[in-house]
Parts: C-alpha cells; sequence; structure tokens
C-alpha cells in the first residue's frame, strides 16, 4: 500500500513511480475495459485470467454501466448532490462526477484511492463544472475515518451522501471487518444517503471464478476475494435496498431489453439509509 500524498483540486497531483513488472488490478480492469493505461504484464496476467474466465470483460463493462446508472438514478430521482466514491480505479468513460454533474452540475464529489497507479492519473478526475467540486484523496479502505476526515473538507455529512464501492470490498478478505467498515462510513452520513457496492462473487461461473481468483492470489498482486450473494446482502442489512436489491450487475436497472441481458460475475446493490 502506498503512503503518498496529493494536493487538492487547486494544486497539482505529485506523480509517483510506479510498479510496472507486476500486475495490477486496476490496469487490468482498464485493459478489460479496452484502455490503454495498462502495461505488458497486465495484459499477461489478464490473458491468463480469460483462460479461466472468457466472458469476464462483459462483467467489467456491466460493472461500469451499473455505475453510471446507479449514479443517474441517485443525482436525479433520489436527489444526492455529494459522493464518496471509494475505490476509484482509473479514470475511463463516465467517471462518477461526470454523470452527476450531467444530471446536477452543483454535485461535489471526492474519489478515494491509495494505488500509485491511480494517483498518477488523478488530474483527470479533479475536473468540475463551476457550480460543483471534485476531490482527490489518498487513502486506504481499512482506514473509514481517516477517509471521512479528508473527504470532509469538500463534502458537508450533515447532508445525504452517497458511498460507491465497486470493486473495493473484495480487497478487504475477512466479511466482517468489510461490514464494519461499511458500517463505520454510513455512521458517519445522516439519513436518505446511500451506499452503493459491486463485488466479484461465486453465482455466476463460481468454479472458474474460484480458479482466476486463486491464480490472482499466488501472482503477486494485493489479493481478493469473492462472496456470495448472501454475504453481499450483509453490506445491507442496515438499509432499505432499492429495487431490484442485490443482483448481478446487468441486470440492475437495465437500458436493454431483458431478453437480451447475460449474466455476470459481479453483482451489485444500492442501499437507503433510513
Amino acid at each position: 500500500m502506498s503512503d503518498l500524498s496529493t494536493s487538492r483540486s487547486e494544486g497539482a497531483v505529485r506523480i509517483p513511480k510506479l510498479r510496472t513488472r507486476v500486475s495490477h488490478s486496476a490496469r487490468i480492469w482498464n485493459y478489460w475495459l479496452g484502455g490503454r493505461d495498462n502495461y505488458q504484464i497486465d495484459q499477461e496476467v489478464g490473458d491468463h485470467i480469460l483462460s479461466f474466465v472468457p466472458e469476464i470483460p462483459r462483467s467489467a463493462i456491466a460493472d461500469r454501466q451499473f455505475l453510471a446508472r446507479a449514479v443517474n438514478h441517485l443525482a436525479g430521482e433520489a436527489g444526492i448532490r455529494q459522493f464518496l466514491d471509494i475505490g476509484t480505479g482509473l479514470p475511463i468513460v463516465d467517471n462518477t462526477h461526470e454523470v452527476a454533474q450531467r444530471v446536477a452540475p452543483t454535485s461535489r464529489v471526492v474519489y478515494v484511492d491509495n494505488d500509485p497507479v491511480v494517483l498518477s492519473h488523478a488530474r483527470a478526475l479533479l475536473t468540475s463544472t463551476p457550480e460543483g467540486a471534485t476531490d482527490y484523496i489518498d487513502a486506504d479502505v481499512h482506514a473509514p475515518d481517516t477517509i471521512l476526515q479528508g473527504a470532509a473538507g469538500t463534502l458537508d455529512f450533515s447532508q445525504p451522501v452517497a458511498i460507491t464501492m465497486l470493486g473495493i470490498l473484495n480487497f478487504v478478505l475477512d466479511t466482517d471487518e468489510a461490514q464494519s467498515i461499511v458500517h463505520r462510513l454510513l455512521d458517519a452520513v445522516p439519513s436518505g444517503s446511500y451506499l452503493v457496492v459491486s463485488h466479484p462473487t461465486t453465482e455466476v461461473d463460481g468454479p472458474a471464478m474460484t480458479q482466476a481468483v486463486r491464480y490472482w492470489n499466488n501472482q503477486g498482486s494485493a489479493p481478493m476475494t469473492l462472496r456470495t450473494r448472501e454475504e453481499l446482502l450483509r453490506f445491507f442489512d442496515r438499509l432499505d435496498l432499492v429495487d431490484p436489491g442485490v443482483v448481478t450487475c446487468s441486470r440492475w436497472r437495465p437500458d436493454i431489453s431483458p431478453d437480451e441481458i447475460v449474466d455476470v460475475t459481479h453483482f451489485c446493490g444500492v442501499g437507503r439509509k433510513p
């Protein structure tokens, strides 16, 4: 884990030295999404994972599309104007602030990650409408108090906040610890706030996904875990789940006909704090 720091949106972002001989989850995700911010080692590891689960790029796309639909719903119908995006990943099309500020230009967004790969691209995230704001915090998901303290410079925690945690809780291996982190974050926000989660599961292509994660955990990158739908429901145990509940990412309020939907390995959900 890195211990790098970055200035806020009015200043420059320091570019750290990147390790290009070790694969990285954000870069592999970028590779599967068709991006260019990846290296040969990421492509090699990504291709090896594809040998276990050839359909996984479809999951990456569905996860990204879920983010856009969820943020569009929250900024629109739900009226949310503040977003805390934990586990930001590499910037690509339709980042959280872009979706939110298209709907509501006054939206304020704080991105959180603690990886030098993401930090090196943080400048792309520090854009905003004149009416809104964006910020980037270098912090670890295991340190929710640090995240909350840093985000308080941009977000007003007396008003509702949408906490988005896409593809990040799978890097917290202990489920009780992961749930404790979620509870700490939710304790800091008022009624009317939301939690948005996506997570790789054993629900689709379970044996192949298990093989892929075993390979991933043995090749030197940050270890991760899969969870069942029932385990994911635990993250929403203090919330009112938004329809359709915890489902495969492609089935959360899709823009296409149900007949065209293919289940993917990532599941997701959105919950509202009562």
